[in-house]
């Protein structure tokens, strides 16, 4: 499936599909990354400029092991079968990514042997029976996949993230602005996992809060945490508070005083999304600056 970087090196023959696939849904096509098997069309397709997506990257009968969550621009494919066409099983969608990205010099990251094996690999939530993440080099960068047959090979689900910081949209005039209008403004920091030591490339979002309050010697903020639901609602509460005083001190350290500032954090208590999916929980996971 993983379209080679070599000219030399040669896809394999069962995966030679037609370029044209006129049963696609209007504005969906192939990722570069990846032709499909033979016989299925698109039937739904998402794609992102800047989101996150979280996979399991271990084997867990009841979908508690940790996840990676990786940012960056994203896909996401609905692929169906055709009528009247013969139907490849799960384990052969998933043999036949798994097999593709080995030869092009990837990563299988982990692959579900199977629900009835007590194998199976985890995603949003559920058991997947023969699901597989894949991690791959390419000229875009880091790129991760994750391929999610179902119905016994009557579809399959792909999603894809290429590895990247956001492009910082929000200017400090801006940020003002619409803390003014709405009372709150929500920033997305990227913290290490599970930890809250704010990472380098959100440095740049915290220079402009901090110009925001020198440009508005007045304003007061409470600096809120919040998080998804994954994990335990106690351990969650304890990550928001820390990344919220993290944040804080990030701000005392670039000139604001601390007695404009107050950090809380709400853990999974307030959500602004659904948590049932990808973009519901990258939605969730941030850090809120409200008017005091």
């Amino acid at each position: 499936m993983f379209l080679p970087r070599t000219a030399a090196a040669i896809a394999l023959a069962l995966l030679a599909v037609p370029a044209v696939h006129a049963a696609d849904v209007e504005g969906c096509k192939d990722h570069p990354a990846f032709n499909r098997m033979p016989n299925y069309q698109i039937v739904d397709c998402e794609m992102k400029e800047f989101d996150a997506m979280s996979f399991q990257t271990r084997i867990s009968e009841d979908c508690s092991g940790a996840e990676q969550t990786i940012e960056g621009r994203t896909w996401r494919y609905d692929y169906r079968l055709i009528d009247g066409r013969p139907a490849g099983s799960a384990l052969q969608i998933q043999r036949n990514f798994a097999n593709a990205v080995r030869a092009a010099g990837g990563t299988v990251v982990v692959e579900g042997a199977g629900i009835t094996a007590d194998k199976a690999l985890c995603h949003n939530g559920s058991t997947r029976d023969r699901a597989a993440l894949f991690k791959l080099a390419r000229a875009a960068g880091e790129t991760w996949a994750m391929v999610v047959p179902f119905d016994a090979g009557g579809g399959y689900e792909l999603f894809i993230v290429e590895r990247q910081a956001m492009t910082q949209d929000i200017v400090a005039n801006d940020l003002l602005d619409r803390l003014n209008k709405d009372g709150r403004v929500s920033l997305y920091l990227h913290f290490d996992t599970g930890l809250a030591t704010i990472k380098a490339e959100s440095q740049s979002q915290l220079d402009q809060a901090a110009q925001m309050l020198k440009a508005a010697p007045a304003l007061k903020l409470e600096v809120g945490g919040h998080t998804d639901n994954a994990g335990t609602a106690d351990g969650n509460l304890k990550l928001s508070q820390a990344r919220a005083a993290s944040v804080m001190q990030a701000l005392v350290g670039r000139g604001i005083a601390a007695t404009r500032l107050t950090a809380k954090g709400y853990g999974q208590t307030v959500p602004l999304a659904d948590n049932r999916s990808e973009d519901g929980r990258a939605k969730n996971r941030r850090v809120e600056l409200v008017k005091r």
